[in-house]
């Protein structure tokens, strides 16, 4: 049994839930959940938890970042190059001064709206089963605040539909697709997004990635090794317990606030918990003066 993170580069045209799916079959267990959607165009980072590391999804971190290719000159129903055609407007003309103008009105916090054709709830409903029965309208999605920490041009291709790659760090429930649709209507060509690449998500980046590729043959070799459970959680703050500490904590027993912890920087209501031996024994919320154990995973390390 694997307990800890595998981070997955997804392939296009397979959702998360397929990716989960697969990864279930491939390791034979159950209990698998992904860290965050990814539309199945996209390709790139997911990271997914495998065993008890599950319990550990609801504290990761939410930044994420993309490589972006935006296509001017088209408009799809669902803001990406595989939806239905709305519009056709060639745009040869087009220069990459007039874009880089208007890229700062996408980053910082900025309002959007979600695409029409998303996993966005709506009294209950997904927009997209919402979208595909005719039952709403772009005027019904909600805006919603987002953050867009930064955007870099990599590239652009000139022609009759000109291409532009970009490079963008962003907050959770940014849409890319979003941006690519905003840019295009103030150009007043139309755009839609012909490409993406997640490239870090959660605290996980492409570099500690495998394709199922990979994950097939390693487990052929016996080589697959699931990333650490608190690999994504060096962000909130470290709490080391002695050994009686121990003991009571894994017993689901509060621990009075150690002096230690009072020189930290709390910026979380949670902490890392680990044993003497630098053992990762899960997390704790600060309340107060005491560490309350909110997910113990002693027993399994």
């Amino acid at each position: 049994m694997f307990h800890g993170f595998i981070s997955i580069d997804k392939p296009p045209e397979i959702t998360a839930h397929d990716c989960v799916s697969k990864l279930r079959k491939l390791l034979r267990q159950k209990k698998i959940g992904h860290g965050g959607t990814l539309d199945p165009m996209a390709t790139g980072v997911l990271p997914i938890a495998v065993g008890n590391a599950t319990r550990l999804l609801r504290f990761l971190p939410s930044g994420k970042a993309y490589t972006a290719k935006i296509r001017f000159g088209l408009v799809t129903n669902t803001d990406d190059i595989t939806g239905e055609i709305i519009s056709d407007l060639p745009c040869t003309d087009l220069n990459l001064a007039a874009v880089k103008d208007l890229l700062p009105l996408f980053q910082g916090k900025i309002t959007q709206r979600p695409p029409t054709f998303s996993a966005i709830q709506v009294d209950g409903k997904r927009l997209y089963d919402l979208a595909r029965r005719g039952e709403i309208t772009e005027a019904d999605v909600p805006m919603r605040e987002v953050e867009v920490k930064e955007i870099k041009i990599l590239g652009w291709t000139e022609g009759d539909y000109p291409e532009l790659d970009l490079a963008i760090a962003c907050g959770a429930g940014t849409y890319i697709r979003a941006i690519a649709r905003d840019l295009g209507e103030k150009l007043g060509c139309g755009a839609t997004l012909s490409g993406l690449r997640r490239t870090f998500s959660n605290g996980f980046d492409l570099d500690a990635s495998l394709t199922f590729d990979q994950v097939v043959e390693k487990l052929r070799s016996h080589s697959l090794e699931v990333l650490a459970p608190d690999h994504g959680l060096h962000f909130l703050p470290e709490v080391t317990l002695d050994a009686k500490q121990t003991k009571y904590w894994c017993m689901g027993q509060t621990i009075k606030l150690l002096d230690k912890l009072l020189g930290l920087e709390i910026c979380s209501q949670y902490v890392r918990m680990y044993d003497h031996e630098q053992k990762f024994l899960g997390v704790s919320e600060v309340n107060e003066s005491v560490l309350q154990p909110i997910v113990v995973l002693s027993p399994i390390n």
